[in-house]
């Protein structure tokens, strides 16, 4: 028996990273009898061991609860915990679209933040109502007063009647439930029309394979019934239909405005696009939603086994974790310095971070990143247009017209008396300042970026300078024109490319002189002269020298005639010459390790 309409409600949680998302949804969850107090533990939605330890949430996730409200009636409450992460925004704004309102968690002593914004501005987009909660409500810096006014001035809405709670320890939360049912609107939807759902997630489960996470609009699903993806093209049958109370419950069948999963014999996550429309096989519904836009990877890396005979693990590692992550793009590619490897696309800095710590943690892997890249528009002469996702595959300089760098639109929230040394951080890495306002104390700043000068430790710089308390958000804006260069490092004359970066000329030198000094400390003496240069096209900018190891040939002879000892001497240079053109350089692990981590420093 599917439920009305009028007592169904769909929402999601957004909010700043740390303004308290899970910790509520883990009180709503208890107070509405969805785990008993056994079974409860931290942050109930946040499965992955590494979402625990960094206490931060990376997929959404969903969750139904029942419950029995101040008018008498029951209602079923569809919650999704989004993360609020800038890099994991898409899996923010599909969650959205599955829902019609949103409860804005804002921190009561940290007040509206960078990611408050972008999300926020997710929830309008969606058309979502909007219930503003007053988190840390039972802080001694909470400023509920003082947090309201700055909602109303910042984000433009009406916080007179937030509701103020502490998700920590449980007070207000009957609130919450109350202005859940009361201000947030029902579902809309036809039972007797053709199925119509929307893919919002999919995932892969050992012993389910893959499962789908649907929110129905029209129409209902039933075990048994064979379905249709209308994007994808494929029909399948449905084995289970059931629902996340948080556990796994079957039930029979799913109407109008409910959220829930199936599983069929599908064998690949990537066949199950977010955002496609399901339907019923044999009676179809007459037009699909629009879909998503698919997510862009924006930066790239290599990433390569420390042991070369760990590939094939890596390879099937990576397999895995495609699976349940459609974000995260890769392709083989191969060094001369580290070997075989793969070129992988992410979604961030933080999304390439913690793909690495997945793949060495749950798979066991020893692994080398290199420096990390994003994708460059490179014009030729000719006409074509080449997407650069790897600095080393470069084309010739004479066939180059111009080279397009992704810039971004940032902003950034910060407290007063750190305004100086943000704004000074954002013109160093080439930004263009386009606006900045003042909200109470807090100063709102808007930059566009260069996304090559974020990517490499913009976001640690900002946190420390500001100690902590700057808040930032991007989102892309477009590819430009820009002064780029290929810096390539030789050791001994040869070109090494797992070192090669694209950067803007004014830093080439700066740059290349940084890592020249890094690899003369990194790479072990030998028995001959190794010079270290970093170069642009055939022009060398930066040059060291490590030093030869030398053995005392001269040891046997005692006293005699000083031209034995000068034949001896000259014999050894003529080797060392010989030595140099011939011998191979060996450069060990840890420098590359080191050399790539380096940074702006």
């Amino acid at each position: 028996m599917t439920t009305p309409l009028k007592n169904i409600r769909n929402f999601s949680i957004v909010a700043h990273i740390d303004h308290g998302k899970s910790t509520l949804a883990d009180r709503l969850i208890q107070m509405t009898g969805g785990l008993e107090v056994r079974e409860m533990k931290e942050q109930v939605l946040d499965s992955m061991d590494i979402e625990r330890e960094r206490g931060i949430t990376i997929k959404a996730q969903t969750v139904r609860l029942k419950y029995h409200a101040a008018d008498g009636e029951d209602y079923i409450l569809n919650l999704i915990d989004t993360p609020g992460h800038v890099d994991f925004a898409y899996e923010v704004s599909r969650s959205l679209a599955a829902v019609e309102g949103s409860l804005l968690v804002v921190d009561a002593s940290q007040g509206v933040e960078a990611q408050t914004l972008a999300n926020v501005y997710h929830a309008m987009d969606a058309n979502h109502d909007i219930v503003t909660v007053l988190n840390k409500i039972d802080l001694p810096a909470a400023e509920p007063e003082r947090v309201k006014q700055q909602i109303e001035d910042v984000i433009g809405i009406d916080a007179s009647d937030a509701v103020e709670i502490s998700a920590k320890s449980g007070l207000g939360i009957d609130k919450v439930l109350e202005a859940i049912v009361t201000r947030l609107p029902a579902p809309k939807g036809d039972i007797n029309a053709p199925l119509k759902a929307l893919l919002v997630d999919s995932w892969y489960d050992t012993y389910l394979g893959v499962v789908v996470l649907i929110r129905v609009i029209d129409g209902t699903v039933k075990k048994g019934q064979k379905i249709r993806m209308m994007n994808a093209n494929a029909a399948y049958e449905l084995d289970r239909v059931g629902v996340f109370t948080p556990k796994l419950i079957d039930i029979g069948e799913l109407g109008p405005g409910e959220i829930g999963f199936f599983t069929a014999a599908i064998k690949e996550v990537a066949d199950t696009n977010v955002g496609d429309t399901i339907t019923d096989d044999k009676r179809p519904t007459a037009e699909a939603f629009p879909g998503f836009r698919p997510a862009q990877p924006v930066v790239f890396c290599g990433l390569f086994p420390v042991d070369a005979s760990e590939f094939d693990e890596l390879r099937a590692a990576m397999g895995k974790l495609r699976l349940n992550d459609a974000s995260f793009s890769f392709e083989m590619e191969t060094s001369a310095a580290l070997g075989f490897g793969f070129r992988c696309g992410f979604l961030g800095l933080l999304h390439l971070e913690i793909i690495q710590e997945r793949l060495s943690r749950e798979f066991d892997l020893d692994l080398i990143a290199t420096a990390p890249s994003v994708v460059y528009e490179v014009a030729l002469r000719d006409g074509e247009t080449l997407m650069l996702h790897n600095p080393a595959d470069l084309p010739d300089v004479m066939q180059i017209e111009e080279i397009r760098e992704p810039w971004i639109k940032a902003t950034i929230l910060t407290p007063d008396e750190y305004l100086g040394s943000i704004l000074k951080l954002c013109q160093d890495r080439r930004g263009i300042q386009r606006n900045l306002s003042y909200v109470g104390n807090r100063a709102m700043v808007e930059y566009d970026l260069p996304l090559n000068e974020v990517v490499f430790d913009f976001y640690d710089r900002l946190k420390s300078i500001s100690k902590g308390y700057a808040s930032f958000d991007y989102s892309l804006a477009d590819h430009r024109p820009g002064d780029l260069v290929k810096l390539t490092i030789l050791v001994n004359a040869e070109p090494v490319d797992a070192l090669s970066m694209l950067v803007h000329r004014t830093v080439a030198e700066t740059r290349g002189r940084i890592m020249c000094e890094k690899l003369k400390e990194l790479i072990p003496p030998h028995l001959f002269v190794i010079p270290i240069q970093a170069a642009i096209g055939g022009k060398i900018i930066a040059r060291e020298t490590v030093r030869a190891m030398r053995k005392d040939v001269t040891a046997k002879c005692y006293g005699g005639d000083a031209t034995r000892k000068r034949k001896l001497l000259d014999k050894q240079k003529k080797g060392k010459a010989k030595m140099r053109q011939y011998g191979n350089v060996n450069i060990p692990q840890e420098a590359f390790i080191k050399a790539l981590k380096m940074g702006d420093e």
